[in-house]
């Protein structure tokens, strides 16, 4: 359904979800009235990743920077369409997902060339209206693996992740590397879901792997941590701070902000510049666009000073976390 900007009410934990590295940034560049933005979203907004998105377009509406539509839940047959409809409405910025319609999504956007359309994708960029962006939240993953290298008792723990792309790989790769630069000797268990958005497929691939031993789990999807609260066990989230929701069970959350790729995107269009660019460079820690938060007390004092200097060392570009999109094992 396609739908006016609205504010959210189930959906209040969600849209608690960061906008990181707005305060830095230069004011957009404003045109005479709004630009007309759609989102289209595969999951539903309460997805994590897309409440990232959906919030940072929010706020943009709010300022008055776009107007903003949206629909969510849009399967992989209905996604182009949806794409042509909001060109045809006059929407001059298309703001979505192509992990799954990859050839069809970019077929649209070579139909529509007056359309800026920047989706997150495992592709590049494509003409001059096609844009990409990865979540490249893995800085602040590997953080937590390192946090979470020195909590465990098992010595063994776990990752819940949604499908074995790129982007997740990463993700789940930096995570176990975090882990292992301080606990060489430590397992790390996979498991992979089959789809973006199944909160009790995930909560049931968690509590697997409470079962064959793991005493913290890193939750790439929503659902991972009902399992580690029913076993009372420590949790890592993802995209968005999970802590108020789980206060005993999430101990630290690797964040993403949208905000950063969004204002990039929104002045590459105002200014009359092409946007068939990538976008995901915006995202990373050392850019403002991601970071870690954790709760702290929770891991040991030293692996706390750990990992906070080499969030600095991240920040200052003085380490590079290593970006493996190779299937984990």
């Amino acid at each position: 359904m396609m739908t006016k900007d609205l504010l959210m009410s189930r959906r209040a934990i969600i849209a608690s979800g960061i906008a990181l590295g707005v305060s830095g940034l230069a004011p957009l560049a404003r045109a005479a009235a709004p630009l007309k933005v759609a989102g289209i979203h595969a999951s539903p907004v309460e997805n994590a990743w897309n409440s990232c998105l959906h919030k940072a377009l929010q706020d943009a509406a709010k300022e008055g920077v776009i107007e903003y539509v949206f629909s969510e839940g849009v399967s992989g047959t209905d996604y182009p369409r949806a794409m042509r409809e909001y060109a045809e409405q006059g929407n001059k910025l298309i703001i979505g997902e192509a992990y799954a319609v990859e050839k069809e999504a970019r077929q649209v956007a070579a139909d529509y060339p007056d359309t800026a359309f920047v989706l997150g994708s495992s592709g590049k960029e494509e003409d001059s209206n096609f844009g990409v962006f990865g979540t490249w939240n893995y800085d602040g993953a590997y953080l937590a693996g390192m946090l979470a290298g020195k909590m465990t008792k098992s010595n063994v723990v776990g990752s819940v992740g949604a499908m074995p792309i790129p982007e997740v790989n990463m993700l789940i790769n930096a995570f176990a590397d975090g882990v292992k630069s301080v606990n060489p000797d430590c397992k790390h268990l996979v498991a992979f879901i089959g789809t973006f958005f199944d909160p009790p497929k995930a909560r049931e691939a968690g509590l697997a792997q409470i079962d064959a031993g793991a005493d913290v789990l890193f939750g790439e999807r929503i659902g991972t941590a009902d399992a580690a609260k029913e076993r009372k066990i420590k949790a890592v989230g993802s995209l968005i701070d999970y802590t108020p929701r789980y206060p005993d069970t999430v101990f630290a959350n690797a964040l993403w902000g949208f905000r950063p790729i969004l204002n990039a995107a929104i002045a590459d269009v105002v200014a009359g510049k092409p946007v068939g660019r990538n976008y995901t460079a915006y995202g990373l820690m050392k850019e403002g666009g991601s970071d870690i938060v954790f709760v702290k007390g929770v891991a040991p004092a030293e692996a706390e000073a750990a990992m906070e200097a080499k969030r600095a060392d991240i920040k200052a570009g003085k380490f590079e976390v290593p970006q493996n999109m190779e299937q984990p094992k």
